[in-house]
Protein backbone atom coordinates (compact mmCIF):
# COMPACT_ATOMS: atom_id res chain seq x y z
CA UNK A 1 0.00 0.00 0.00
CA UNK A 2 1.01 3.47 -0.44
CA UNK A 3 2.83 5.14 2.58
CA UNK A 4 0.54 7.88 4.00
CA UNK A 5 3.39 10.76 3.56
CA UNK A 6 3.13 10.02 -0.02
CA UNK A 7 -0.46 10.82 -0.35
CA UNK A 8 -1.37 14.08 -1.45
CA UNK A 9 -5.12 13.79 -2.97
CA UNK A 10 -7.60 11.02 -1.64
CA UNK A 11 -10.90 10.11 -2.61
CA UNK A 12 -13.60 8.94 -0.44
CA UNK A 13 -16.69 7.06 -1.53
CA UNK A 14 -19.07 7.33 1.12
CA UNK A 15 -17.55 10.49 3.00
CA UNK A 16 -20.23 11.08 5.18
CA UNK A 17 -20.12 8.51 7.35
CA UNK A 18 -19.49 9.24 10.90
CA UNK A 19 -16.21 7.10 10.31
CA UNK A 20 -15.04 7.97 7.36
CA UNK A 21 -15.51 11.49 7.78
CA UNK A 22 -13.35 11.73 10.58
CA UNK A 23 -10.55 10.17 8.45
CA UNK A 24 -11.39 12.80 5.60
CA UNK A 25 -10.46 15.15 8.52
CA UNK A 26 -7.54 13.98 9.22
CA UNK A 27 -5.88 13.98 6.01
CA UNK A 28 -7.53 17.22 5.65
CA UNK A 29 -5.58 18.21 8.57
CA UNK A 30 -2.17 17.35 6.75
CA UNK A 31 -2.82 19.17 3.55
CA UNK A 32 -3.73 16.48 1.58
CA UNK A 33 -6.71 17.28 -1.63
CA UNK A 34 -9.68 15.61 0.24
CA UNK A 35 -12.65 15.16 -1.75
CA UNK A 36 -15.74 12.36 -1.79
CA UNK A 37 -19.19 11.12 -2.61
CA UNK A 38 -21.90 10.45 -0.38
CA UNK A 39 -25.72 9.64 -1.36
CA UNK A 40 -27.27 12.73 0.41
CA UNK A 41 -26.25 15.60 1.95
CA UNK A 42 -26.40 15.93 5.64
CA UNK A 43 -25.31 18.53 8.18
CA UNK A 44 -21.92 16.82 8.77
CA UNK A 45 -21.10 16.72 5.03
CA UNK A 46 -22.18 20.46 5.49
CA UNK A 47 -19.81 21.17 8.13
CA UNK A 48 -16.74 19.05 5.60
CA UNK A 49 -17.56 21.23 2.67
CA UNK A 50 -17.52 24.19 5.04
CA UNK A 51 -13.64 23.11 6.23
CA UNK A 52 -12.92 22.80 2.42
CA UNK A 53 -13.26 19.52 1.08
CA UNK A 54 -14.98 18.93 -2.10
CA UNK A 55 -18.19 16.43 -1.50
CA UNK A 56 -20.64 15.91 -4.75
CA UNK A 57 -24.29 13.59 -4.40
CA UNK A 58 -24.45 11.99 -7.40
CA UNK A 59 -23.16 8.42 -8.24
CA UNK A 60 -20.88 9.61 -11.57
CA UNK A 61 -17.24 9.11 -12.41
CA UNK A 62 -16.76 11.90 -14.12
CA UNK A 63 -17.52 13.91 -10.89
CA UNK A 64 -15.11 11.81 -8.90
CA UNK A 65 -11.16 12.62 -8.73
CA UNK A 66 -9.15 10.10 -10.88
CA UNK A 67 -6.26 11.68 -10.02
CA UNK A 68 -6.35 10.57 -5.89
CA UNK A 69 -3.71 8.19 -5.27
CA UNK A 70 -5.99 6.31 -2.49
CA UNK A 71 -9.73 5.57 -3.18
CA UNK A 72 -11.22 4.78 0.22
CA UNK A 73 -14.78 3.51 0.85
CA UNK A 74 -16.90 2.18 3.43
CA UNK A 75 -18.38 -1.48 3.98
CA UNK A 76 -21.80 0.61 3.63
CA UNK A 77 -21.42 1.11 -0.24
CA UNK A 78 -22.77 -1.18 -2.50
CA UNK A 79 -20.60 -3.09 -4.43
CA UNK A 80 -22.53 -2.29 -7.87
CA UNK A 81 -21.57 1.34 -6.64
CA UNK A 82 -20.85 2.82 -10.09
CA UNK A 83 -17.96 5.13 -9.04
CA UNK A 84 -16.26 2.09 -6.94
CA UNK A 85 -16.39 -0.59 -9.66
CA UNK A 86 -14.86 2.44 -12.28
CA UNK A 87 -11.75 3.05 -9.51
CA UNK A 88 -11.10 -0.82 -9.03
CA UNK A 89 -11.41 -1.85 -12.61
CA UNK A 90 -8.89 0.92 -13.76
CA UNK A 91 -6.01 -0.34 -11.20
CA UNK A 92 -5.98 2.48 -8.42
CA UNK A 93 -5.83 1.51 -5.16
CA UNK A 94 -9.02 0.99 -3.38
CA UNK A 95 -9.19 -0.01 0.50
CA UNK A 96 -11.37 0.27 3.15
CA UNK A 97 -11.66 2.89 5.87
CA UNK A 98 -10.23 0.63 8.63
CA UNK A 99 -7.07 -0.51 6.46
CA UNK A 100 -6.41 3.42 6.20
CA UNK A 101 -7.06 3.66 10.30
CA UNK A 102 -4.59 0.62 10.77
CA UNK A 103 -2.21 2.31 8.85
CA UNK A 104 -2.30 5.62 10.50
CA UNK A 105 -2.13 4.04 13.98
CA UNK A 106 0.81 1.79 13.05
CA UNK A 107 3.45 3.68 14.89
CA UNK A 108 1.25 5.66 17.77
CA UNK A 109 -0.13 4.74 21.44
CA UNK A 110 -3.28 3.58 20.87
CA UNK A 111 -6.20 3.28 23.42
CA UNK A 112 -8.96 1.77 21.13
CA UNK A 113 -12.53 1.24 22.73
CA UNK A 114 -14.62 -1.51 21.30
CA UNK A 115 -18.02 -3.31 22.28
CA UNK A 116 -21.24 -3.39 20.93
CA UNK A 117 -22.58 -0.52 23.42
CA UNK A 118 -21.31 2.60 24.26
CA UNK A 119 -17.78 2.94 22.08
CA UNK A 120 -18.52 6.13 20.41
CA UNK A 121 -19.65 7.69 24.34
CA UNK A 122 -16.73 5.95 26.15
CA UNK A 123 -14.39 6.76 22.94
CA UNK A 124 -15.24 10.62 23.32
CA UNK A 125 -14.91 10.60 27.00
CA UNK A 126 -11.55 9.46 26.88
CA UNK A 127 -10.66 11.77 24.48
CA UNK A 128 -12.40 14.63 25.93
CA UNK A 129 -10.46 14.18 29.26
CA UNK A 130 -7.17 14.36 27.04
CA UNK A 131 -7.75 17.14 25.61
CA UNK A 132 -9.18 19.48 28.84
CA UNK A 133 -6.54 18.24 31.01
CA UNK A 134 -3.93 19.44 28.20
CA UNK A 135 -2.23 15.81 27.85
CA UNK A 136 -3.30 15.95 24.39
CA UNK A 137 -4.29 13.13 21.95
CA UNK A 138 -5.21 12.47 18.41
CA UNK A 139 -9.35 11.53 18.03
CA UNK A 140 -11.04 9.14 15.89
CA UNK A 141 -14.47 8.99 16.95
CA UNK A 142 -17.56 7.66 15.73
CA UNK A 143 -19.87 10.46 16.99
CA UNK A 144 -19.76 14.56 17.41
CA UNK A 145 -18.14 16.09 20.76
CA UNK A 146 -20.96 18.07 22.02
CA UNK A 147 -17.90 20.35 23.69
CA UNK A 148 -15.91 20.46 20.22
CA UNK A 149 -17.93 20.28 17.74
CA UNK A 150 -16.30 17.66 16.10
CA UNK A 151 -15.69 13.76 15.42
CA UNK A 152 -11.57 14.78 15.14
CA UNK A 153 -8.98 16.61 16.54
CA UNK A 154 -5.32 16.32 16.56
CA UNK A 155 -2.30 16.93 18.58
CA UNK A 156 1.40 16.98 19.02
CA UNK A 157 0.99 13.76 21.47
CA UNK A 158 1.40 10.61 19.39
CA UNK A 159 -1.29 9.13 21.31
CA UNK A 160 -4.12 8.08 19.25
CA UNK A 161 -8.16 7.46 20.86
CA UNK A 162 -10.07 5.21 18.20
CA UNK A 163 -13.69 3.87 18.19
CA UNK A 164 -12.69 0.02 17.08
CA UNK A 165 -15.43 -1.03 15.03
CA UNK A 166 -16.66 -4.34 15.11
CA UNK A 167 -18.57 -4.55 12.04
CA UNK A 168 -17.19 -5.92 8.82
CA UNK A 169 -14.04 -7.59 11.70
CA UNK A 170 -12.86 -3.75 11.15
CA UNK A 171 -11.28 -3.58 14.99
CA UNK A 172 -8.87 -6.59 14.15
CA UNK A 173 -6.37 -3.91 11.71
CA UNK A 174 -5.91 -2.17 14.84
CA UNK A 175 -3.10 -2.54 17.44
CA UNK A 176 -3.77 -1.35 20.93
CA UNK A 177 -2.01 -0.49 23.67
CA UNK A 178 -4.71 0.01 26.09
CA UNK A 179 -7.70 -1.92 24.55
CA UNK A 180 -11.46 -1.40 25.77
CA UNK A 181 -14.06 -3.85 25.50
CA UNK A 182 -17.83 -2.63 27.19
CA UNK A 183 -19.82 -5.55 26.14
CA UNK A 184 -20.21 -8.65 23.14
CA UNK A 185 -24.01 -9.04 22.71
CA UNK A 186 -24.78 -10.17 19.32
CA UNK A 187 -25.08 -7.62 16.28
CA UNK A 188 -24.04 -7.94 12.99
CA UNK A 189 -25.32 -11.54 12.61
CA UNK A 190 -25.43 -10.29 8.85
CA UNK A 191 -21.45 -10.43 9.05
CA UNK A 192 -20.91 -13.18 11.71
CA UNK A 193 -23.72 -15.73 11.25
CA UNK A 194 -23.82 -16.46 15.13
CA UNK A 195 -23.58 -14.89 18.38
CA UNK A 196 -20.47 -17.11 19.52
CA UNK A 197 -18.20 -15.96 16.13
CA UNK A 198 -19.00 -12.89 17.17
CA UNK A 199 -17.66 -13.57 20.51
CA UNK A 200 -14.52 -14.64 19.09
CA UNK A 201 -13.92 -11.89 16.78
CA UNK A 202 -13.35 -9.94 19.99
CA UNK A 203 -11.54 -12.57 21.75
CA UNK A 204 -9.45 -12.02 18.63
CA UNK A 205 -9.47 -8.27 19.22
CA UNK A 206 -8.39 -8.40 22.99
CA UNK A 207 -5.68 -10.52 21.97
CA UNK A 208 -4.37 -7.98 19.80
CA UNK A 209 -3.29 -5.76 22.56
CA UNK A 210 0.13 -5.59 23.04
CA UNK A 211 2.36 -7.07 25.72
CA UNK A 212 3.07 -4.32 27.82
CA UNK A 213 -0.74 -2.70 27.53
CA UNK A 214 -3.85 -3.19 29.37
CA UNK A 215 -7.27 -4.94 28.37
CA UNK A 216 -10.22 -3.18 30.24
CA UNK A 217 -13.49 -4.88 30.02
CA UNK A 218 -16.83 -4.59 31.33
CA UNK A 219 -17.34 -6.81 34.66
CA UNK A 220 -18.45 -10.50 33.08
CA UNK A 221 -17.20 -10.62 29.72
CA UNK A 222 -15.06 -13.92 30.98
CA UNK A 223 -14.50 -15.12 27.57
CA UNK A 224 -11.78 -12.30 27.20
CA UNK A 225 -10.08 -14.29 29.23
CA UNK A 226 -9.22 -16.79 26.19
CA UNK A 227 -7.25 -13.82 25.02
CA UNK A 228 -4.59 -14.19 27.49
CA UNK A 229 -3.87 -10.47 27.95
CA UNK A 230 -1.75 -10.52 30.90
CA UNK A 231 -2.79 -7.30 32.50
CA UNK A 232 -6.39 -7.01 32.67
CA UNK A 233 -9.16 -4.71 34.83
CA UNK A 234 -13.04 -5.10 34.82
CA UNK A 235 -15.48 -2.36 35.76
CA UNK A 236 -19.14 -2.24 36.76
CA UNK A 237 -21.48 0.63 37.75
CA UNK A 238 -21.30 -0.58 41.03
CA UNK A 239 -19.70 -3.55 43.40
CA UNK A 240 -22.29 -5.95 44.00
CA UNK A 241 -20.74 -7.86 46.26
CA UNK A 242 -19.98 -4.94 48.78
CA UNK A 243 -21.23 -6.62 52.30
CA UNK A 244 -20.67 -10.28 50.70
CA UNK A 245 -17.87 -12.64 51.09
CA UNK A 246 -14.57 -10.92 50.55
CA UNK A 247 -13.42 -14.33 47.91
CA UNK A 248 -16.24 -13.03 45.75
CA UNK A 249 -15.66 -11.62 42.60
CA UNK A 250 -15.95 -8.15 42.20
CA UNK A 251 -14.70 -5.26 39.77
CA UNK A 252 -11.83 -3.30 39.85
CA UNK A 253 -13.18 -0.01 38.88
CA UNK A 254 -16.52 1.08 40.33
CA UNK A 255 -19.08 4.02 41.30
CA UNK A 256 -19.92 4.67 44.70
CA UNK A 257 -22.21 7.39 46.34
CA UNK A 258 -24.04 7.90 43.27
CA UNK A 259 -27.19 10.31 43.85
CA UNK A 260 -28.93 12.26 40.86
CA UNK A 261 -27.75 15.97 40.36
CA UNK A 262 -30.95 17.71 37.54
CA UNK A 263 -30.28 16.10 34.91
CA UNK A 264 -26.41 14.32 35.81
CA UNK A 265 -25.13 12.53 38.54
CA UNK A 266 -22.54 13.55 41.36
CA UNK A 267 -20.13 10.50 42.39
CA UNK A 268 -17.19 9.13 43.32
CA UNK A 269 -15.28 6.33 41.48
CA UNK A 270 -12.70 3.69 43.01
CA UNK A 271 -10.08 2.50 40.75
CA UNK A 272 -8.40 -0.89 41.72
CA UNK A 273 -8.38 0.72 45.07
CA UNK A 274 -7.67 4.16 44.51
CA UNK A 275 -10.88 6.55 45.30
CA UNK A 276 -11.10 9.76 43.64
CA UNK A 277 -13.72 11.96 45.11
CA UNK A 278 -16.27 14.59 44.31
CA UNK A 279 -17.03 13.70 40.26
CA UNK A 280 -20.26 15.64 39.10
CA UNK A 281 -21.48 14.73 35.63
CA UNK A 282 -23.74 16.94 33.29
CA UNK A 283 -25.17 14.41 31.44
CA UNK A 284 -27.52 11.84 31.84
CA UNK A 285 -27.89 8.30 31.88
CA UNK A 286 -26.56 6.06 34.43
CA UNK A 287 -24.84 3.98 31.45
CA UNK A 288 -23.36 7.00 31.05
CA UNK A 289 -21.97 7.14 34.65
CA UNK A 290 -20.65 3.61 34.49
CA UNK A 291 -18.74 4.64 30.87
CA UNK A 292 -17.07 7.58 32.11
CA UNK A 293 -15.48 5.19 34.74
CA UNK A 294 -13.54 4.01 31.94
CA UNK A 295 -12.08 6.69 30.99
CA UNK A 296 -11.34 8.01 34.53
CA UNK A 297 -9.22 4.74 34.80
CA UNK A 298 -7.31 5.24 31.44
CA UNK A 299 -6.56 8.98 32.76
CA UNK A 300 -4.88 7.83 35.57
CA UNK A 301 -3.20 5.23 33.94
CA UNK A 302 -1.66 7.81 31.67
CA UNK A 303 -0.48 9.40 35.56
CA UNK A 304 -3.29 12.73 34.59
CA UNK A 305 -3.56 14.52 37.92
CA UNK A 306 -7.02 13.93 40.37
CA UNK A 307 -7.92 17.01 40.33
CA UNK A 308 -7.55 17.72 36.54
CA UNK A 309 -9.95 14.96 35.91
CA UNK A 310 -12.43 15.93 38.04
CA UNK A 311 -12.41 19.03 36.26
CA UNK A 312 -12.54 17.57 33.03
CA UNK A 313 -15.70 15.85 33.97
CA UNK A 314 -17.35 18.06 35.25
CA UNK A 315 -17.03 19.97 31.82
CA UNK A 316 -17.95 17.17 29.82
CA UNK A 317 -20.58 17.82 27.37
CA UNK A 318 -21.61 14.58 26.08
CA UNK A 319 -21.95 13.46 22.52
CA UNK A 320 -24.01 14.26 19.40
CA UNK A 321 -27.49 11.84 19.46
CA UNK A 322 -26.25 10.25 22.39
CA UNK A 323 -28.74 10.77 25.68
CA UNK A 324 -28.99 14.49 23.90
CA UNK A 325 -31.07 16.42 25.60
CA UNK A 326 -33.15 19.30 23.17
CA UNK A 327 -35.40 20.33 25.36
CA UNK A 328 -35.15 20.53 29.13
CA UNK A 329 -37.73 22.15 30.59
CA UNK A 330 -39.75 20.59 33.00
CA UNK A 331 -42.69 22.84 32.62
CA UNK A 332 -43.29 21.16 28.88
CA UNK A 333 -42.27 18.25 27.28
CA UNK A 334 -38.81 16.98 27.99
CA UNK A 335 -37.35 16.05 24.37
CA UNK A 336 -34.66 13.17 24.41
CA UNK A 337 -32.43 12.48 21.04
CA UNK A 338 -30.00 9.14 21.11
CA UNK A 339 -28.43 7.07 18.55
CA UNK A 340 -29.72 3.39 20.32
CA UNK A 341 -30.52 0.75 17.66
CA UNK A 342 -29.78 -2.49 19.80
CA UNK A 343 -32.31 -3.80 22.46
CA UNK A 344 -29.57 -3.57 25.19
CA UNK A 345 -28.73 0.05 24.11
CA UNK A 346 -33.18 1.02 24.05
CA UNK A 347 -33.01 -0.79 27.30
CA UNK A 348 -30.22 1.13 29.07
CA UNK A 349 -31.41 4.21 27.47
CA UNK A 350 -35.16 3.81 28.62
CA UNK A 351 -33.75 2.79 32.29
CA UNK A 352 -31.95 6.04 32.31
CA UNK A 353 -35.00 8.10 31.69
CA UNK A 354 -37.07 6.33 33.74
CA UNK A 355 -34.46 7.09 36.63
CA UNK A 356 -33.77 10.72 36.09
CA UNK A 357 -38.00 11.36 35.70
CA UNK A 358 -39.43 9.17 38.00
CA UNK A 359 -43.47 9.25 37.53
CA UNK A 360 -43.38 11.22 34.23
CA UNK A 361 -45.22 9.42 30.92
CA UNK A 362 -42.84 8.18 28.91
CA UNK A 363 -42.76 8.14 24.79
CA UNK A 364 -40.36 6.98 22.65
CA UNK A 365 -40.36 6.72 18.41
CA UNK A 366 -38.10 4.29 17.42
CA UNK A 367 -37.14 3.87 13.45
CA UNK A 368 -35.87 -0.13 13.26
CA UNK A 369 -32.15 0.12 11.45
CA UNK A 370 -31.26 -2.64 8.90
CA UNK A 371 -34.08 -5.42 7.99
CA UNK A 372 -31.43 -8.41 9.61
CA UNK A 373 -31.63 -6.67 12.64
CA UNK A 374 -34.93 -5.96 12.80
CA UNK A 375 -35.68 -9.75 12.16
CA UNK A 376 -32.80 -11.30 14.34
CA UNK A 377 -33.86 -9.04 17.47
CA UNK A 378 -37.55 -8.58 17.22
CA UNK A 379 -38.30 -10.08 20.51
CA UNK A 380 -35.58 -8.00 22.19
CA UNK A 381 -36.87 -4.68 20.72
CA UNK A 382 -40.31 -5.28 21.78
CA UNK A 383 -39.04 -6.29 25.38
CA UNK A 384 -36.99 -3.09 25.63
CA UNK A 385 -39.50 -0.51 24.19
CA UNK A 386 -42.01 -1.85 26.34
CA UNK A 387 -40.37 0.43 29.28
CA UNK A 388 -42.35 3.62 27.91
CA UNK A 389 -45.48 4.04 28.52
CA UNK A 390 -46.33 4.76 24.55
CA UNK A 391 -44.25 3.03 21.40
CA UNK A 392 -43.77 4.89 18.20
CA UNK A 393 -42.87 2.86 15.50
CA UNK A 394 -41.30 4.33 12.22
CA UNK A 395 -40.64 1.78 9.23
CA UNK A 396 -37.05 0.02 9.20
CA UNK A 397 -34.50 2.07 7.91
CA UNK A 398 -32.39 0.34 4.89
CA UNK A 399 -29.08 1.63 5.12
CA UNK A 400 -27.19 -1.22 3.20
CA UNK A 401 -29.96 -3.81 2.95
CA UNK A 402 -32.26 -5.03 0.39
CA UNK A 403 -35.93 -5.41 1.75
CA UNK A 404 -36.58 -9.16 3.32
CA UNK A 405 -39.89 -10.17 3.02
CA UNK A 406 -42.10 -10.42 6.69
CA UNK A 407 -39.67 -8.24 7.66
CA UNK A 408 -41.28 -4.54 8.60
CA UNK A 409 -41.81 -2.71 11.75
CA UNK A 410 -44.73 -4.71 12.34
CA UNK A 411 -42.96 -7.91 13.13
CA UNK A 412 -42.28 -5.69 16.76
CA UNK A 413 -45.38 -4.02 16.61
CA UNK A 414 -47.88 -7.35 16.54
CA UNK A 415 -45.39 -8.19 19.84
CA UNK A 416 -46.36 -5.26 21.92
CA UNK A 417 -49.41 -3.74 23.43
CA UNK A 418 -49.52 0.25 23.64
CA UNK A 419 -47.59 0.63 20.36
CA UNK A 420 -48.66 2.64 17.14
CA UNK A 421 -46.85 2.03 13.61
CA UNK A 422 -46.44 5.52 12.06
CA UNK A 423 -44.88 7.15 9.00
CA UNK A 424 -42.62 9.94 9.38
CA UNK A 425 -45.51 13.07 8.40
CA UNK A 426 -47.37 11.37 10.73
CA UNK A 427 -45.36 12.51 13.85
CA UNK A 428 -46.31 15.76 14.24
CA UNK A 429 -49.97 15.06 13.96
CA UNK A 430 -49.46 12.27 16.63
CA UNK A 431 -47.93 14.97 18.99
CA UNK A 432 -50.95 17.30 18.57
CA UNK A 433 -53.33 14.81 19.89
CA UNK A 434 -51.84 13.50 23.01
CA UNK A 435 -49.98 14.19 26.03
CA UNK A 436 -46.53 12.74 27.36
CA UNK A 437 -44.02 14.06 29.67
CA UNK A 438 -40.94 12.92 27.97
CA UNK A 439 -40.53 12.59 24.37
CA UNK A 440 -37.57 10.16 23.06
CA UNK A 441 -36.55 9.63 19.47
CA UNK A 442 -34.42 6.10 18.98
CA UNK A 443 -32.53 4.93 15.89
CA UNK A 444 -29.17 5.14 13.91
CA UNK A 445 -31.03 5.69 10.27
CA UNK A 446 -32.03 9.34 9.34
CA UNK A 447 -34.75 9.61 12.79
CA UNK A 448 -32.55 12.22 13.47
CA UNK A 449 -33.36 14.49 10.60
CA UNK A 450 -36.73 14.96 12.22
CA UNK A 451 -35.41 16.47 15.37
CA UNK A 452 -36.02 19.78 14.86
CA UNK A 453 -39.76 19.17 13.14
CA UNK A 454 -40.81 17.39 16.47
CA UNK A 455 -39.02 20.26 18.44
CA UNK A 456 -40.78 22.69 17.24
CA UNK A 457 -43.97 20.49 17.60
CA UNK A 458 -43.74 20.01 21.13
CA UNK A 459 -42.33 23.80 21.80
CA UNK A 460 -45.67 25.08 20.14
CA UNK A 461 -48.39 22.62 21.82
CA UNK A 462 -47.05 23.72 25.16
Amino acid sequence: MIKLNDISRIYFIGIGGIGMSALARYFNYRKVVVSGYDRTETPLTKALEAEGIKIHYTDDIDLADKEAQLIVYTPAIPSSHTELTWFRDNGFSVVKRSDVLGIITEGSFNICIAGTHGKTSISTMVAHLLRHTQYGCNAFLGGISANYGTNFWASEKNICVIEADEYDRSFLKLNPDISVITSMDPDHLDIYQTAEAMEEAFVAFAAKTKSTGCLIRKHGLNRLNESMVRKQLTYQLSDMNTGKDSSADSPDVFVINLENSGYGYRFDVSVAGDLIQGFEMNVGGLHNVENMTVAITIARMLNIDKQAILKAVNAYKGVKRRFEIILSDPAKTIFIDDYAHHPGEIEALLKSVRGLFPGKRITVLFQPHLFTRTRDFADGFAESLSIADDVLLLPVYPARELPIEGVSNELIGKKMQRVTLLEKQDVVNWIGTHDTDVFVTAGAGDIDAMVLTIKNALESKK
